[in-house]
């Protein structure tokens, strides 16, 4: 008690030390400045520097001294820390704690981009890098207290909302001080993430390419608002630029999207902190390739509940692994060398984030590293090294003291020191009574069992295998313990209380009746077996399933590699003027097409007999939205040539593996037509295991969407509706009237910049949306227009023909028959559905011989899919050509390979099967347009993607895997470890009018 009060008159001091600039009319006061010496601990100075048996000196909220031996002051407060631990306490580098937050927007209708509701401030606002947390915060002694009950003494605090979110602040959990004495540094980091804000209405960005456009529009227009090139005051920019030099701390909560804010820092020079999710292993080469350093979260998902076997086929095979898997993701970034530090951000309850950390060293996650992932290393990010993260002379006394080893699953914080500020959480000297003993009162022996840990005790009575309803709580002296008694009429209780003398407990117990007697429990002596201790379920390691390329289904266990294949005496569908080859030979060789003919030999190559089979070309889908992440439309202003599908590939899409089923080998990813300009196209090659960047064919002319009809001008957007212009057919071209002559103003003012010598040229603003446009009216860049109607395709291709450009590609064009001679005169291809038609009001006139039609006109023809379904059937739609206007099987099949290729300008690459282009081919059991044919190997540059023979081993090996990790759930469920209910997770296909919002 002593202590406590020299503690508390500390404290006071300290706080009139602070403000002693304040008159002072309130009497004499004394100042205490004692010392506090902790010995006999074992001490962990540094992750890697423990000392045994030593002491730890601190005066006031310093160290004063750490070792073993240490010359301890005659007035100092001794604390005997004999067999416990200390540790220096935790620092969270993620966190929301303290943190005031406005009220979240109302619901309805989103306001245009444009009306900013800041003035002198940042057009868009989603990018508030002028909020400081440190001027709204609201210290949370609960939330405090939680903290430091699993370790917790610093933490990062910042408002994890918008695009650009601010900045944030470090402070202790010190709940003995002020803020004047509790913040370390107000302004320590810059925050970022990929998500708007949940405080503003503004509609952009509302996809997650939207988000990462955004980004470097910010970098772009600070850059050159740090020249002094603006006319006007910008309140955000200036705070951007002013918090350059601050930690860069971006939230990803992504493997894939921590590769893109990589990408992004390394596009700006930037060297981002990046907030993973955990699923880090799945991609764990690209992850360390980057150079990061990762805030890694430890929420671990609960087993399912799979005791229901119709519930349980709700649960993907994907999220049984990650069950699996996840305690093993600090092991494998430790053992790849990956720098990373923790935090609880993630985690519902506090406490878990201790027990997943503990997991977490069980599965394999060196210690030291995790000591140093939550000590040194986070103090080091923020070169507060000097005051945290370890335990030295000078440093602030921050430090936990453990009853033991607090990797240990029985281990037990008892103190949080934080400035100096003792904090007891678990009582060091508590009383230890757990076991079991022969509990005896009214004449009767019972079993008294109590365990559990102990500041949570839990207790067992029975007697004869009949266990009693036992409520227990121990606070020292005093065990109090209420059981329900069995009877079939009416539930009655037995109340114990009492106390602890030697090795006995005994007190009194109130009856049923109300009458009192004695009890005593008296604890058995455990007779040690000769045989090893059955290993305690939390400290069995599983067996981890293996990652895969995906981690899904289908993935494989290591990335496909390009081979020498020789495909034999096979029917070879050229797509060239030699049309069909019967009984012919095709060489594959590094990734390319090496030899065609008859009796061909390779000593190297892989040999499949194509007997009765038919080699392509791969299938080309010229208009998909597969492999797209969060978002296929920028719907938020009705021009979004910013963005772009690049930045979103979804390498992670099952609708990849069931292209490569269908014969897919590419596929143009394309932006959605919620306005009249979309983002820009990614020409991919479905390479099923590979990273987004590798899928990308860097070398292929680019391309962006534009789009005509119902959806530009919003006619069925729903809660989008009505927030933008345009809103009728001639608006939209009025749209790109607008942006081209502003785009060729833009040019305009470049050339002149460029073209001026002196000093006195004022260089234009960088704009990302106008540079593309421009490379439009350069013929750089290349149009693929979502279209419908005759009047309207009539209406673009006059447009392109003024500012002197060329529509490439009209896609859907159902229309098209009506004026193919004009599509032909403009030199404008056609990629069209085979017959679809009658789903909206603008494709009443749509007819299945559309196709044929254009091709009898001169126009370029494709099919393509629009959808994820109908993407694996192109070769039957295809076929479909054949039946609705009589073209020949050859010139079909060429509407879904050397057309597509042709149109998208890689047909120099891709397309047909001609000595030196790709080798991106397709082995068909039957005739390619046959309803029978199935794609029984799929190959891009000389690369086995899918394998028909393999699919039955495939779906064996993925029952295996789902019946062995059902049987893994339903063991950790009957061990009474927390399952969560089964959940179906939707797969959402994306279409051109998909409309979402990324939060």
């Amino acid at each position: 008690m002593r202590f406590y009060k020299i503690l508390l008159l500390l404290c006071f001091s300290i706080s009139i030390h602070a403000q002693d600039y304040f008159p002072k009319n309130d009497g004499v006061k004394q100042t205490f400045k004692n010392y506090t010496a902790i010995t006999n601990a074992t001490i962990y100075v540094s992750s890697t520097n423990k000392i045994e048996k030593a002491t730890l000196l601190i005066k006031e909220d310093k160290i004063v001294d750490v070792g073993t031996n240490i010359t301890i002051p005659k007035n100092a407060t001794i604390i005997d820390a004999t067999g416990k631990t200390i540790y220096p306490s935790f620092i969270d580098l993620f966190s929301e704690f303290g943190i005031q937050k406005p009220t979240q927007r109302p619901n309805g209708n989103f306001t245009p981009q444009y009306d900013s509701s800041r003035d002198g401030y940042y057009w868009n606002d989603h990018v508030k890098p002028e909020y400081n947390a440190f001027e709204n915060t609201n210290y949370d002694s609960k939330a405090a207290e939680s903290l430091r009950k699993v370790g917790f003494g610093t933490v990062l605090s910042h408002h994890n909302d918008g695009i650009i979110a601010g900045t944030g602040l470090l402070w202790t959990l010190n709940d003995n001080a002020n803020n004047a004495s509790r913040v370390l540094n107000t302004k320590i980091s810059q925050h970022f993430t990929f998500k708007r804000s949940k405080f503003t209405k503004q509609s952009y960005p509302s996809s997650l390419m939207g988000g990462m456009a955004l980004i470097r529009q910010v970098y772009h227009d600070a850059d050159w608002y740090s020249k002094g090139l603006s006319t006007t005051k910008d309140l955000s920019l200036e705070s951007f630029n002013a918090n350059k030099n601050l930690l860069q701390v971006f939230e990803a909560n992504d493997k894939l999207s921590s590769l893109r804010a990589a990408k992004i820092g390394k596009e700006f020079g930037v060297n981002y902190l990046i907030k993973g999710s955990g699923n880090e292993f799945e991609r764990i080469e690209e992850i360390k390739k980057t150079g990061s350093t990762y805030i890694i979260p430890l929420d671990f998902p609960d087993a399912y509940d799979v005791s229901d076997p119709y519930l349980a086929q709700q649960v993907s095979v994907s999220d049984m692994k990650f069950w699996n898997q996840a305690p093993f993701n600090l092991k494998l970034l430790a053992d790849n060398n990956i720098n990373f530090v923790l935090t609880a951000s993630d985690n519902k309850k506090p406490e878990d984030f201790l027990s997943n950390l503990r997991k977490a060293v069980l599965y394999g996650f060196p210690k030291e590293k995790a000591i140093a992932a939550l000590t040194e290393t986070p103090a080091k990010l923020i070169k507060q090294s000097n005051l945290i993260g370890s335990l030295g002379k000078g440093k602030l006394a921050n430090f936990i003291i453990t009853s033991k080893d607090i990797f240990e699953d029985d281990a037990t914080i008892h103190e949080n020191w934080v400035q100096g500020n003792r904090s007891v959480i678990n009582k060091m000297d508590n009383e230890d009574i757990r076991g079991e003993y022969d509990l005896v009162f009214n004449n009767e022996t019972f079993e008294l069992n109590i365990k559990g840990e102990l500041e949570k005790l839990e207790g067992k009575i029975s007697k004869d295998s009949v266990n009693y309803g036992t409520k227990l709580s121990f606070n020292e002296p005093w065990l109090t313990i209420v059981v329900r008694t069995k009877d079939t009429l009416k539930t009655e209780y037995l109340r114990f209380t009492g106390t602890k003398i030697n090795n006995v407990l005994q007190g009194k117990v109130v009856l049923e009746n109300g009458k009192e007697a004695s009890w005593t429990a008296t604890k058995k002596e455990i007779v040690k077996e000769d045989k090893k201790e059955d290993k305690k379920e939390d400290s069995v390691v599983p067996e981890m399933v293996a990652v895969t390329y995906p981690n899904l289904p289908y993935g494989n266990t290591e990335k496909p590699k390009q081979q020498s294949i020789l495909v034999k005496n096979t029917t070879v569908w050229t797509g060239e003027k030699e049309g069909n080859l019967t009984e012919t030979d095709v060489l594959i060789e590094n990734g390319k097409i090496a030899k065609i003919g008859k009796n061909l030999s390779a000593k190297n190559a892989i040999e499949i007999d194509g007997t009765n089979k038919h080699l392509t070309a791969g299938i080309i889908d010229e208009h998909s939205h597969i492999a797209i992440s969060n978002g296929v439309n920028e719907g938020g202003q009705n021009s979004s040539a910013e963005v772009t599908i690049e930045d979103v590939v979804n390498s992670d899409d099952i609708n990849i593996y069931r292209n490569l089923s269908g014969g897919v080998t590419s596929a143009n990813l394309l932006h959605g037509s919620a306005n009249p300009i979309g983002g820009r196209a990614a020409f991919i090659k479905l390479k099923w295991g590979y990273a987004p960047d590798e899928m990308i064919m860097k070398d292929a002319p680019k391309y962006i969407k534009f789009a005509l009809g119902e959806n530009v001008k919003q006619s069925n957007w729903g809660d989008y509706a009505r927030n933008r212009f345009p809103q009728s057919r001639m608006g939209v071209e009025q749209v790109y009237e607008d942006y081209f002559t502003r785009a060729l103003e833009y040019e305009k003012e470049w050339k002149e910049y460029k073209s001026k010598k002196g000093k006195n040229k004022i260089m234009p603003r960088f704009d990302i949306e106008m540079e593309v446009l421009g490379e439009i009216l350069n013929k750089k860049r290349f149009i693929t227009c979502h279209s419908y109607v005759q009047s309207e395709i009539n209406m673009l291709m006059k447009v392109a023909d003024k500012y002197g450009f060329k529509i490439q590609t009209f896609t859907h064009i159902l229309e098209g028959y009506k004026l193919a001679d004009k599509m032909a005169e403009h030199g404008v291809a056609g990629s069209t559905f085979a017959d679809w038609w009658a789903y909206k009001f603008e494709v009443n006139d749509a007819i299945p011989y559309n196709a044929a039609l254009m091709n009898s006109q001169g126009v370029l023809v494709s099919i393509n899919s629009d959808d994820a379904e109908m993407s694996r059937r192109l070769n039957q739609e295809a076929a479909k050509a054949v039946k609705y206007g009589d073209v020949s099987e050859e010139t079909a099949w060429n509407f879904v390979t050397l057309n597509p290729a042709k149109i998208l300008q890689v047909d120099d690459k891709v397309g047909s099967i001609k000595v030196g282009k790709h080798a991106d081919v397709v082995l068909w059991t039957d005739n390619p347009l046959s309803i029978y044919a199935k794609a029984e190997k799929t190959i891009i540059e000389g690369t086995i993607f899918y394998d028909l023979n393999k699919e039955q081993e495939n779906l064996n090996k993925i029952q295996k895997e789902r019946s062995e990790l059902i049987n893994a759930m339903l063991e950790a469920k009957n061990k009474g470890l927390k399952t969560q209910a089964p959940v179906k997770k939707e797969i959402k296909h994306y279409h051109c009018d998909t409309m979402e919002e990324y939060n």
